[in-house]
C-alpha cells in the first residue's frame, strides 16, 4: 500500500516507522525542517510542506496514494484546516487523528474513513490492521506477541490448510479455522455467521469467506505479507 503520512510528531514519526517496516511504501510531510530531516532516511519520500496552504499540499501526490493519514494533533487548527482541503482536493480515503471528543466531533463532520485516538489504538496494532485489511480483530497479549482473527488473504483461497502450514513457513501458530455457515435467528431471518471448525484436517480446501486466528509477532506477520505479495 502506499500512504502519505502528514504531521511528524512522536505518534506521526512512530506509525510512519512501523507501516514502513510492514512493508508499505510511506511518504511523510511536514512543516518541521528538524523532523523531516529525522525521518527522511527512514521511509520513501519525505517533504516540508505546510499543509494548511492548498497551493503547497497540492505539491504533494494526493492522486497517486491509496491512502492519507493526519497524524497532527496538537495544533488542533491545523488538524481540521488539512483534512478539509484534502476533501477539497479531492482525497476519498482519509484516516485522521483526534485528541479530544470535539476534535473528533469535528473530523466526523469531514466523514473520514477512520478517526484515530492513539490512547485507544496504539501505532503498532494500527500497522496490523492496514497490513491484513479492515476485517481484523488484534489483542496484544505482551510486546511482541499477537492474537489475530482476519479473513484468509485471497491467495490463500482454493489451497489446502497443510499447504498452507503457517506454523512451518512462517513460525505462526494458527488458534482456529472458521467458517462462515447458515443459520437463522430467533425470527427465523437467515445470516451467515463464522463457525469454527474443529480439528480441521490438512486436506481441507480453504474457501473465501474463511478466518484464520492465529498467534505471531509482528516480524512473522510482515514475513508472510511479504511472500504473499512475491
Amino acid at each position: 500500500m502506499k500512504i502519505l503520512l502528514i504531521g511528524l510528531g512522536i505518534y506521526g514519526s512512530n506509525l510512519a516507522t512501523d507501516l514502513t517496516d510492514m512493508g508499505h511504501e510511506v511518504i511523510v510531510a511536514d512543516s518541521n525542517n528538524t523532523l523531516v530531516e529525522s525521518i527522511k532516511d527512514k521511509v520513501s519520500t519525505a517533504y516540508i510542506v505546510d499543509s494548511t496552504d492548498e497551493s503547497a499540499l497540492s505539491v504533494l501526490p494526493l492522486k497517486t496514494v491509496d491512502l492519507v493519514i493526519v497524524t497532527i494533533g496538537e495544533n488542533f487548527g491545523a488538524s481540521i484546516k488539512t483534512v478539509a482541503l484534502l476533501r477539497k482536493l479531492g482525497v476519498k480515503n482519509i484516516y485522521a487523528r483526534a485528541v479530544d471528543e470535539i476534535h473528533e466531533t469535528i473530523l466526523q463532520g469531514f466523514k473520514v474513513e477512520r478517526i484515530l485516538i492513539p490512547e485507544q489504538r496504539a501505532a503498532k496494532e494500527l500497522t496490523l490492521e492496514l497490513a491484513m485489511g479492515a476485517n481484523v480483530d488484534a489483542m496484544r497479549i505482551d510486546k511482541d506477541n499477537f492474537i489475530l482473527k482476519f479473513k484468509i488473504p485471497n491467495y490463500f483461497v482454493g489451497l489446502k490448510l497443510g499447504d498452507v502450514d503457517l506454523e512451518k513457513k512462517f513460525n505462526i501458530k494458527l488458534v482456529a479455522l472458521s467458517r462462515l455457515t447458515k443459520s437463522r435467528n430467533m425470527l427465523g431471518i437467515a445470516s451467515e455467521l463464522p463457525k469454527i471448525i474443529e480439528n480441521p484436517s490438512p486436506d481441507i480446501e480453504l474457501e473465501t469467506g474463511d478466518e484464520f486466528t492465529v498467534m505471531c509477532t509482528q516480524k512473522q506477520l510482515r514475513d508472510m505479507m511479504h511472500h504473499i505479495a512475491l
